[in-house]
């Protein structure tokens, strides 16, 4: 058996998960690598990062450097003497971090790889409308999310599932797989496969204003998976036109009636209790948005002091 002496490299929520296991398990962390701290809010208070405030409270040291290949920030590396580099939602690495241990430097992935490769797989298999997804961890190469596989673990994606909820699920099928992978290595009975590289691979792209924008052209069922694969953050968006103006919404929450109908596309009706927006093929059901300057709320708080007149329209 092996003694692993780790870095663990991370920064939000999701890492925070993943590195609590590894604790819990008894492997033993030498450091945390993180992202520099920097304002965040109105204040623009400094904000650590999730996994910095987690290492704060175990009594884990703490490296967060600007400037991966920096010479100064390589020795500090070196001299924490760690045999393997472990590395959930971090930023790529440069060869001389990456291939610095002795047993390497492996990588857990939100996706079943080589699908979704990139920033946001979470988001993209629920836009995209997948109905299973997973993890993936494979040792680090010198491209994206491209290395040799060690182990994965599948789940089902269901129908009303939100980013949010799935994030949640895949951080605890993650910690078991990374406690997995450590155990394999430990073991020394690791085996690995290649990603099998082909021209159909879908691909899990950074999120931006644009692609987060709804377009209501598409139909229900896109429209829906695009507001389930954003929310809570960073949430889809449409301008909002109630006659004299446009803001822009957004909205965290709706479901999908698929019905024959006649009315605009983007055209709203309402009542007291519910929005509901004219599409190809049915009509979204709207339950929860956020209007400029106000909190996110439901539909039936909004409509209490906001009626939605006759011509209203998301475009």
């Amino acid at each position: 058996m092996k003694k692993l002496r780790i870095v663990f490299m991370g920064t939000p929520e999701f890492a925070v998960g993943i590195l609590d296991t590894i604790l819990k398990n008894n492997y033993e962390v030498a450091a945390v690598i993180t992202a520099p701290d920097k304002p965040a809010g109105r204040g623009q208070k400094i904000k650590y990062s999730a996994v910095k405030e987690y290492a704060l409270e175990q009594n884990i040291d703490i490296l967060q450097p600007t400037n991966l290949k920096d010479s100064d920030f390589l020795r500090q590396l070196k001299d924490l003497d760690a045999n393997l580099h472990v590395v959930v939602a971090f930023r790529m690495l440069p060869k001389a971090v990456w291939e610095m241990p002795e047993y390497g430097t492996f990588n857990l992935h939100a996706s079943l790889l080589p699908d979704y490769r990139g920033a946001a797989p979470i988001n993209w298999a629920i836009i995209n409308g997948e109905k299973k997804t997973g993890v993936t961890t494979f040792f680090i190469d010198d491209r994206i999310d491209t290395g040799a596989m060690i182990l994965s673990a599948e789940t089902p994606i269901s129908e009303n599932e939100n980013a949010g909820q799935l994030h949640d699920r895949l951080m605890e099928i993650g910690s078991q797989a990374v406690v997995e992978t450590l155990d394999k290595i430990a073991k020394g009975n690791v085996e690995t496969q290649l990603q099998k590289e082909s021209g159909g691979l879908k691909t899990a792209y950074k999120l931006n204003r644009e692609n987060c924008k709804i377009d209501w052209e598409k139909s229900g069922t896109e429209i829906h998976n695009l507001i389930r694969g954003l929310s809570p953050y960073p949430a889809a968006w449409s301008d909002f036109n109630d006659g004299i103006a446009a803001v822009q919404v957004k909205i965290y929450e709706a479901g999908f009636e698929k019905r024959d109908h006649k009315l605009p596309i983007g055209s709203i009706k309402s009542s007291k209790r519910e929005i509901t927006v004219a599409v190809c093929d049915g009509f979204i059901n709207i339950y929860s948005l956020q209007f400029p300057g106000k909190k996110k709320m439901n539909v039936s708080e909004l409509l209490n002091g906001m009626p939605i007149g006759e011509n209203a329209t998301f475009c």
